[in-house]
């Protein structure tokens, strides 16, 4: 079996024997029931593998077809101008690269089809080549873009780029609709939906198929899909790491599955995470692997996000399908970009209950977040955690509250945001890496964090203050009785008290009790 991984080109996949997860019944439905569509999908779902296999078929490439859905759907083959627009290659620091990116498609297609000098703008000459390209043929186009809000994407925090990137792309979108007439389909696909584009608030036209779940699977690899196409792939995989046909699934659902793009929806599989772990018959964060971007944990930071939110997010669907008050509110970019998915509706309020997909991606983000938010550089971050499991595990809690104290030394590491809300993000990133390998419960309030650690042989009950003392921090725990449930146990308990302080940044004191 031959694995697609990184291969967008349709045509390519299928001349070369690669692995094709049969999504034409879902494309051949899209064309026979709409006109206009925008899609949004995280990075490496496959969206320029769609719009590739849209692309062949309005080119007529029926032999490119032959064994799928739509050879026996589609009896007429006919071929229509098809104009294709990637704008995810390029890189996006100034107007004149989005006009050059877009003077080269344009170029190109008025070699085929004829320029007018008149035409002195991307939108004019995009207007034209369409009509023109209608007239030659005889068909009405097809309108393809691929990845529309990569300008916009990379240049969030940048308002006066953004605001004249956004007038280029409105210019040149604008075409869907003022040429209508000689427009068969249109497609647009990226990340994100920015609502004040005028895409969107102008284009009544264009159907946003995000959020619906007639089209959920349109990206992604479905479990009967895993079952049916890909069963010998996850066979050797279940070999090759000693474990069951069954248990290799449940790993592999595990870590993989689980994104969700309408309440109640069919789940899917992460494609480019799940075909990489067939491939190299391993369990690895994949996705990650591909790169994060900063910019979320810089607007995680400006917008004093608390952290423990993540596994327990609430939004409107108004807001899941914008991102344009990204500075007030991370959460829609974190949906989007597929760091936090649909886990639930409620129905009486309209409200999308939100939560990470899987293993892959949760581990992959609090790893990725832990340098960010502990002061200290990603390798040796991961290196004091490491030492501090094992202190955990072995009862020592002096140590590991001696290596707490001297992760937060760095007096010259920056705080940005609320002092409680840092120090809570801090402890929410730390222990949530132990909860990988220990059993870590948090009960957060404002201004405190309660954390329970518990290992094979023993149970640690903490509390956290903020220019407090120890000995309240502890008070607090025999007050309040946050030990009594675990006493009966048969592991021995710590009750351990720190106290954090905001003039040096850092563990002021703490004091441990058996």
């Amino acid at each position: 079996m031959r694995f697609p991984i990184g291969i967008q080109s349709f045509e390519k996949l299928i001349k070369a024997g690669y692995l094709y997860v049969d999504k034409t019944e879902l494309i051949y439905k899209m064309v026979d029931t709409g006109n206009y569509y925008f899609l949004s999908r995280p990075r490496r779902f496959g969206k320029s593998l769609l719009v590739s296999t849209i692309e062949a078929y309005f080119k007529g490439k029926k032999e490119l077809f032959k064994g799928l859905a739509m050879e026996r759907l589609e009896t007429d083959w006919t071929e229509c101008p098809v104009f294709h627009l990637d704008l995810n290659t390029g890189k996006y620091e100034s107007v004149q690269s989005l006009l050059d990116t877009l003077n080269e498609a344009l170029t190109a297609w008025e070699q085929e089809y004829g320029a007018v000098e008149a035409e002195r703008n991307v939108g004019l000459r995009f207007k034209g080549v369409v009509q023109r390209a209608y007239e030659k043929t005889g068909h009405r186009v097809a309108i393809l873009v691929d990845e529309y809000d990569k300008p916009l994407l990379q240049n969030i925090g940048n308002n006066e780029l953004q605001e004249e990137l956004r007038g280029i792309l409105r210019l040149f979108y604008s075409v869907l609709k003022t040429q209508d007439r000689y427009i068969k389909f249109g497609l647009l696909t990226g990340v994100s939906k920015f609502s004040k584009l005028s895409v969107f608030s102008d284009l009544n036209n264009l159907e946003d198929i995000s959020l619906n779940r007639n089209w959920a699977s349109l990206c992604g690899i479905t479990e009967e899909e895993l079952h049916s196409g890909l069963k010998p792939a996850v066979e050797e995989m279940a070999e090759s790491n000693g474990l069951t046909y069954e248990e290799t699934l449940d790993r592999l659902k595990e870590m993989y599955d689980g994104y969700h793009f309408d309440r109640d929806s069919i789940g899917v599989y992460n494609p480019f995470s799940l075909l990489n772990a067939l491939k190299n018959k391993q369990f690895n964060d994949y996705w990650f692997e591909t790169g994060t971007p900063s910019f979320l944990v810089e607007i995680l930071k400006r917008t004093n996000y608390e952290l423990n939110h993540l596994a327990h997010e609430e939004q409107t669907s108004d807001m899941l399908n914008s991102i344009d008050s990204v500075h007030r509110n991370p959460v829609p970019l974190l949906y989007q970009s597929g760091y936090l998915t649909i886990k639930g509706y409620d129905e009486r309020f309209r409200m999308y209950k939100l939560g990470f997909p899987n293993q892959e991606v949760e581990n992959g983000f609090v790893r990725y977040l832990l340098p960010y938010y502990a002061p200290k550089e990603r390798g040796e971050s991961e290196f004091f955690i490491q030492k501090f499991i094992q202190e955990v595990e072995r009862g020592d809690a002096e140590a590991f509250m001696e290596r707490l104290q001297t992760m937060f030394a760095d007096n010259s590491y920056q705080v940005m945001g609320k002092m409680e809300l840092y120090f809570q993000n801090c402890m929410y990133v730390i222990f949530k890496m132990m909860g990988f390998y220990t059993e870590v419960e948090r009960t957060t309030h404002r201004g405190r964090i309660d954390i329970v650690i518990k290992t094979t042989d023993y149970i640690y009950v903490m509390e956290i203050k903020l220019d407090g003392s120890a000995d309240e921090a502890l008070r607090q725990i025999h007050e309040k009785g946050y030990a009594e449930p675990y006493r009966k146990d048969g592991r021995k308990v710590f009750l351990v008290g720190v106290n954090f302080s905001s003039d040096t940044k850092g563990v002021e004191e703490w004091k441990v009790e058996e």
